[in-house]
């Protein structure tokens, strides 16, 4: 939904829905790195059927990284790209289908949020670079000392936009890395790959959610599919689970200027690096952690919820699907891509749990529910935001109350932290050595002189306190000039930009309109204007979930939302959209949403109507724009005041430059379509084959039968991976494909007539899964008192691994040292250990315990016996009876792994029993 706190709210009210991923990891035999074997069973004791990728959210973190060196070239970000897939599939194992879908062109109501992140993204990166240069000046010319500053071109995160040179060249690596899977990797054997580019537009996760709606219409479909995504949305499927990184907040990052950590930096001083370890050993090594991750099984979810919405006596049939509708639509309020949340409902504050409960109350009196597949009833609407509205006074004076209580309380903390400071705090050579250092202490040298300057600093700084206004002399003596005013960052209060609004005093209405739109709140038309475009925003926005795309060319043409109270007499306010409307094309969004700054993105002539003062459309690229915080904090929470742009202004000055585009500029400013990838082992490749030698224009039906009931066009490609002919690698550093084996095609999803309208229902057929919640689980905390835990893998009853005392002594003085993480007991002498002058004489026939772990690496030593799902599955009588796809597949061939050239260099895929691949789905 594009609100960054709604998942640490969702997270935190309904805890069970978190599992943390099982990862296998790769191992390493004779310095040789062995690739994962994806064919076997998931570790995470549970097989999924999809895997769809929101491929924006992969691409911003591989190229550009917070908490860890960025790549040098654009030829590390693709190889970063192509490990971050490696990774998740590896955690999730498909089956069937693996869907990537990068992010193409956007409709126009998502073309604000997108102008105002890359006006943003072009600002701060600006302003960070003087900054950073400024203070470098400033500590070299105070003798500081810097590593040299390196020289490379800043990266533009803008060119990850479609319609850039770079996204086309990310197409070409990912349907190289395609079919270097389908060619090499085992499990990839069975797998059907669609590539949905950025050249097709629509969102990536929208992108998905369609391909999903247009399958499910179809006859064919199993609806007990066990659907995967690694992106934030889902779909009324019993079997859906997501999959992303668990967020960790104030990572420790790196000083950009003399890249030491502990520091950020404005407050770096250009002091020596400090020695890491005895000699130096851990001095490129930056304390990173992989990050993990974590499932949220919307199945749990579902059951929360038929708790928290199950409601009794209603005047018509309670539905639970209806009402988890309505519970959508509702988190619509507090925020989205598209709009601004109402200023009464701040999801930090419990808007949601206010909206469900308002919801409750008065659902007895809407006669129904507020949505139906995705269409809103206005008039039942009407009724729960004016409910919202009687209540948003009181809502603004809390949130003032708390706010001063937090300030309050924040003052309080500091000076009791002042308080409670210690008053004398050794230095230098006597200042504090944490336990577990890596370097070892250092001989006192000198303590004499040492002594003397600690109580020398301790005086100084007594005096200093006992006067605060007491300015002193350059030998330390108090100065007889007199006191001096205390700087302002010296005190408790911080300063806070002026609230002109101030919601909690009696006016708020007025103010707000006349701040905020420069108008009167008495100006009835002009409140409904603004209230109208929002009512219309809402229904695009649901429609946009359920059913697709219903307007390209809507967008809400105001920074700020209306109040709650405003919403009355809104039923005959909306009545469709606009059909027929086309998208728009990639180079025509780059000039919708680009800065000047990023002009270089573009042909030459399209740029210089960003710069040219004389250009008839200049006023959409402002030098400097202002944010305002509206009552928040920080300025990335704050609203960025860009004008907006027209649609008709922005082609007609487009129709004088459109000659000047070069072949290779036309093509990327064409829109595309989706590619569909098989291997030779796939039951669909001789299919598609037989289409390319026949020279097949005309599009044909794929046979279900043959593709696990997918359904949709096959049209041949100009740019397809044909069998028998070299794939050329796009990356230097990878090898090209000179005996491919993998195919590839056009696809189209199944077309609707524009009217059809696709049910929000729980298919016939689909079988409901197992309850997952206990008693004890619809608390965050469990029956014994203990806090909640997040689960690990799906089976909730696998016992964790617990060593005692003694094995954890054993590890400390076994783990290797020089991996920068020493044992407990690194720096005593081990017990037992050869040479040492404490050894025990051995009884007969006893070995020495770092005998008995050397040949286990530190991860395999924490390991217990083979848990149950990694055993080979036995077949039973009572085994449920498998789809035709399924049984078609059990009815190939042994696979046979080719050479395997991964990232790091040829690897060999061992090979497995024959009884490991008989085996149906694991449910």
């Amino acid at each position: 939904m594009g609100v960054p706190a709604f998942f640490r709210w969702l997270s935190r009210k309904y805890p069970s829905i978190i599992v943390n991923c099982v990862e296998e990891k790769a191992k390493e035999c004779n310095g040789v790195k062995v690739p994962i074997d994806t064919s076997k069973p998931n570790p995470n004791e549970v097989e999924f059927d999809n895997l769809y990728l929101d491929m924006n959210g992969i691409i911003h973190p591989c190229t550009h990284p917070e908490d860890k060196p960025a790549p040098k070239n654009e030829d590390e970000m693709m190889v970063a790209i192509f490990e971050y897939i490696d990774r998740i599939f590896n955690i999730v194992r498909p089956r069937r289908l693996l869907y990537m879908a990068i992010d193409g062109v956007a409709p126009r109501a998502k073309m604000n949020q997108q102008r105002s992140r890359r006006f943003r993204a072009s600002k701060e990166g600006m302003e960070a670079a003087e900054e950073k240069q400024k203070i470098r000046q400033e500590i070299l010319a105070k003798g500081g000392i810097l590593p040299p500053e390196e020289v490379k071109e800043r990266f533009d995160s803008n060119c990850i936009t479609p319609g850039t040179e770079f996204m086309d060249n990310l197409a070409k690596c990912l349907r190289y890395y395609v079919a270097d899977r389908l060619n090499s990797d085992p499990g990839w054997k069975n797998l059907t790959v669609i590539l949905s580019d950025a050249s097709a537009p629509g969102e990536g996760e929208h992108k998905i959610m369609d391909y999903i709606r247009r399958q499910r219409a179809q006859p064919n479909h199993d609806p007990n599919t066990h659907h995967c995504l690694c992106g934030a949305d889902a779909t009324h499927e019993p079997n859906f689970t997501i999959i992303r990184e668990e967020f960790k907040p104030n990572k420790p990052k790196p000083c950009g200027l003399c890249n030491q950590m502990g520091h950020e930096v404005k407050d770096c001083q250009g002091l020596p690096r400090e020695k890491q370890g005895k000699h130096d050993q851990f001095a490129d090594s930056l304390p990173i952690a992989e990050q993990e991750f974590i499932f949220i099984r919307l199945c749990v979810l579902r059951e929360y919820l038929e708790r928290e919405l199950t409601m009794a006596s209603l005047p018509f049939t309670f539905d639970f699907e209806r009402s988890v509708d309505d519970w959508v639509f509702m988190c619509f309020f507090v925020g989205n891509d598209f709009l601004p949340h109402l200023p009464s409902l701040e999801i930090r504050e419990g808007a949601i749990d206010r909206l469900v409960n308002i919801y409750k109350n008065v659902v007895h009196k809407t006669g129904g529910y507020l949505t139906e597949s995705g269409f809103v009833n206005l008039q039942r609407v009407q009724m729960i935001m004016l409910a919202v509205g009687e209540v948003e006074d009181s809502i603004f004076k809390k949130r003032k109350d708390d706010d001063d209580n937090f300030k309050r309380r924040q003052k309080e903390k500091r000076k009791r932290m002042k308080r409670d400071q210690p008053s004398f705090i050794p230095s230098g050579q006597f200042f504090f050595q944490a336990l577990g250092n890596r370097s070892s202490p250092q001989a006192i040298s000198n303590p004499r002189q040492a002594a003397f300057e600690m109580r020398m600093h301790d005086r100084q700084n007594s005096t200093t306190s006992s006067s605060p206004n007491t300015s002193l002399t350059s030998d330390g003596s108090p100065s007889l000039a007199g006191g001096i005013k205390r700087k302002a960052e010296d005190s408790d209060s911080e300063p806070e930009p002026e609230d002109n609004i101030r919601l909690w005093e009696t006016g708020w209405k007025q103010r707000y309109y006349k701040n905020k739109f420069d108008v009167d709140a008495s100006d009835e038309k002009f409140r409904r204007k603004v209230v109208q475009s929002y009512v219309e925003g809402l229904c695009w926005v649901l429609r946009y979930y359920y059913q697709g795309c219903a307007s390209c060319f809507f967008y809400y043409p105001f920074h700020y939302a209306p109040f709650a109270s405003d919403f009355e007499g809104i039923a005959d306010f909306f009545s469709d959209f606009e059909k027929g409307s086309k998208p728009f094309k990639p180079l025509e969004q780059l000039m919708g949403v680009f800065p000047a700054a990023s002009g270089n993105f573009l042909p030459p002539t399209w740029r210089k109507l960003m710069t040219d003062p004389e250009s008839s459309i200049i006023d959409f690229y402002p030098e400097d724009f202002a944010i305002d915080l509206n009552g928040k904090k920080y300025a990335w929470q704050g609203v960025a005041l860009l004008p907006f742009v027209f649609l008709r202004r922005l082609r007609a000055a487009l129709e004088e430059v459109y000659p000047d585009l070069t072949p290779e500029e036309s093509r990327r400013n064409s829109l595309g379509g989706d590619v569909l990838f098989v291997g030779k082992h796939h039951p669909l490749c001789d299919f598609i084959v037989e289409q390319y030698k026949t020279k097949n224009t005309e599009p044909v039906d794929i046979p279900p039968e043959l593709c696990y009931g997918i359904q949709g066009k096959l049209t041949l490609n100009e740019n397809a991976v044909l069998p028998d002919q070299t794939v050329e690698s796009p990356v230097p550093m990878l090898r090209d494909l000179a005996q491919n084996s993998a195919v590839s095609i056009s696809f189209k999803d199944p077309q609707f007539d524009e009217d059809f309208v696709f049910k929000a229902i729980v298919l016939p057929g689909a079988k409901k899964p197992a309850p997952v919640l206990k008693p004890g689980d619809w608390e965050k905390t469990n029956n014994d008192g203990r806090p909640w835990r997040p689960q690990l893998g799906f089976n909730r009853d696998r016992k964790p691994v617990h060593l005692d005392q003694s094995a954890f002594r054993t590890l400390g003085h076994t783990m290797p040292r020089e991996r920068g993480m020493p044992g407990m007991y690194a720096n005593a002498v081990p017990l037992g250990t050869y040479g040492s002058p404490y050894a025990r004489p051995l009884l007969s026939g006893q070995q020495q315990i770092p005998k008995l772990l050397s040949n286990l690496r530190p991860q395999e030593s924490w390991r217990g016996p083979t848990p149950l799902f990694q055993q080979t599955p036995q077949r039973t009588a009572g085994a449920a009876p498998l789809l035709a796809w399924n049984r078609m597949l059990q009815s190939q061939n042994q696979y046979q792994p080719s050479q395997y050239q991964g990232l790091g260099g040829p690897m060999n895929y061992p090979q497995r029993p024959e009884d490991r691949m008989d085996r149906g789905r694991q449910v």
